[in-house]
């Protein structure tokens, strides 16, 4: 199962500890942060004890108004032994009752200064890019004109290549041989590269170089929406290829319907060129232009003409 300590949370976020710094290895599992409204006030049917606890200005005030006794009591319910942490917004002043129970179970609390729903918002982007199920793809993901192209196909079909001309023409490396691919919903997936292998490319004859030394801050990416999939195949004669790109492939990864092209790969073809142009012609048809069907109506009224 994958987990964030609590210490990368602070390190990543505008997060602080308050309490508990010695207990920042505790892990969280779930992505889900709760907003515990109704176990301040008793109802704990349903209650989520493994989430983070998020407490804002209103939990804040209603803390406030009840009896030392009371915020014990409110305090045992809501942290038990599989809580991860417990933050205060708007940088609150924790009441001294919930010290003695965190210690107990091992908890930290943090703060933060921000508003409660912006801290809930960054937490929960956050959480969801580390701990969805992830998978990784053999390919070179890129971001062309601002969009996300995996370049797949077989190994030595010049995806490195292509790529670094790419970032020689202004476009970005994000991922070069592996793709750490997650969904952060239902129709959004999410490309990164691993970390050993972040700001590397590797080119056959020359070895690995490091893009962002050579190329500069602005030639990478760290991660980036997949938004087009293009398959480089070596051309022998014998796949037969859309001439017109009437028909339309997709590839499904994890839940997710990626649209994807070939195309075929032979000497004294400028890839670069011809993926840049794949990637506007993508961009062209997600804004409701589609130079196929274009082509089809004038096709269309010239054999009406000629049949006049």
């Amino acid at each position: 199962m994958n987990s964030v300590k609590v210490n990368e949370i602070v390190e990543t976020l505008n997060v602080n500890f308050i309490f508990g710094e010695e207990f920042g290895d505790r892990e969280v599992t779930i992505s889900e942060v709760s907003r515990p409204g109704l176990i301040l006030s008793g109802y704990s049917e349903f209650y989520h004890a493994d989430r983070i606890q998020l407490i804002g200005r209103t939990e804040s005030r209603f803390l406030n108004s009840k009896s030392s006794q009371e915020r014990v009591n409110i305090f045992e319910r809501m942290i038990q032994p599989n809580t991860p942490a417990v933050i205060f917004t708007h940088m609150e002043k924790v009441p001294e009752e919930i010290i003695p129970v965190a210690t107990r179970v091992g908890m930290p609390i943090l703060g933060a200064p921000s508003k409660t729903g912006r801290v809930h918002a960054n937490l929960t982007n956050f959480l969801e890019g580390q701990l969805a199920e992830r998978l990784s793809k053999h390919g070179v993901f890129v971001e062309v004109f601002g969009m996300g192209v995996m370049l797949v196909g077989s190994s030595g079909v010049g995806k490195s290549e292509t790529a670094l001309e790419l970032v020689q023409r202004g476009h970005r490396l994000i991922a070069d041989d592996r793709v750490e691919l997650f969904m952060i919903d239902e129709l959004t997936l999410v490309g990164e590269a691993p970390e050993i292998l972040e700001n590397l490319l590797e080119i056959r004859g020359l070895g690995i170089i490091d893009v962002m030394n050579l190329y500069g801050v602005s030639a990478i990416r760290r991660s980036k929406r997949l938004e087009l999939i293009i398959d480089l195949v070596l051309d022998d004669g014998t796949v037969e290829y859309d001439r017109l790109g009437s028909k339309r492939e997709t590839e499904q990864i994890f839940d997710v319907l990626v649209p994807k092209v070939r195309i075929p790969v032979k000497t004294g073809r400028n890839l670069a060129a011809i993926i840049e142009s794949a990637a506007m012609n993508f961009r062209a048809n997600s804004l409701g232009y589609n130079a196929t069907e274009a082509f089809n109506r004038k096709l269309d009224e010239l054999i009406r003409k000629n049949n006049q």
